[in-house]
């Protein structure tokens, strides 16, 4: 096991795509390529955010991604190091796979939607309204997952049922991950803000049905995203 060696320069961030996306995919092509070897370490968040002349926002960020696909295991006080020369087959998000969380959503937050449009109150409904409106304001991605994870808690909460809001507490950390990594699709946060806001409107309107088919139409586009990544990277 070896530090990885001077000889690999980082090609500074292109202007045509995302930070995040560049740095990836430079990284990505780097360990499939060899020039970074399996059991060799990353530098570190700060070396990397100036090879690439990033902040190390983006940074943890590719390094989580290149994690979740099973490229790198992070240790801690030791460092990143490439555990795979090409990305799993499957996404995993800390203990769940993407596949486990999309089978376990819609029995969650569809429910949750559909009884949030009878019991929330007026507080519950200016919470979701003004978490929708700092979302579509936001231009920090990884304060957008965040606030995205707030608002699907909100929406439990009003549920009325403390059972959806613990389940989703206790796989929150799985979801922001899981967030961050559809977010790399073109276009998908704008797409998820218009979800959301058709979700928050069923709700305030008092609309079971409208609010469970608004909730189930958002999950089935992140199952579609995930999916799509998946055989992206199987057919590189």
């Amino acid at each position: 096991m070896s530090d990885l060696s001077d000889s690999w320069t980082a090609r500074p961030a292109g202007a045509r795509v995302g930070a995040v996306e560049y740095v990836l995919r430079d990284l990505r092509e780097a360990i499939e390529s060899g020039v970074v070897r399996v059991g060799d370490r990353l530098p570190s968040e700060q070396a990397l955010a100036a090879r690439y002349g990033v902040s190390r926002t983006v940074v943890r960020e590719v390094l989580r991604v290149l994690e979740t696909q099973g490229m790198t295991v992070t240790r801690t006080g030791r460092g990143t190091f490439v555990a795979a020369a090409e990305p799993a087959r499957e996404l995993t998000f800390g203990e769940y796979s993407a596949a486990h969380l999309m089978e376990a959503r819609p029995h969650i937050e569809v429910a949750s939607a559909g009884l949030a449009a009878v019991r929330r109150t007026e507080e519950q409904i200016g919470l979701l309204q003004d978490l929708q409106e700092r979302m579509e304001a936001e231009q920090d991605p990884q304060s957008w997952v965040e606030l995205d994870s707030e608002l699907h808690a909100a929406i439990a909460a009003a549920s009325g049922n403390p059972v959806f809001g613990d389940v989703l507490e206790h796989i929150r950390s799985a979801l922001v991950h899981q967030s961050s990594v559809i977010n790399l699709t073109p276009g998908r946060r704008v797409r998820s803000d218009s979800e959301h806001r058709a979700i928050i409107a069923a709700i305030a309107r008092g609309s079971v049905a409208e609010a469970e088919d608004s909730m189930a139409f958002h999950l089935d586009q992140v199952k579609e995203v995930l999916l799509g990544i998946t055989v992206l990277d199987e057919r590189r």
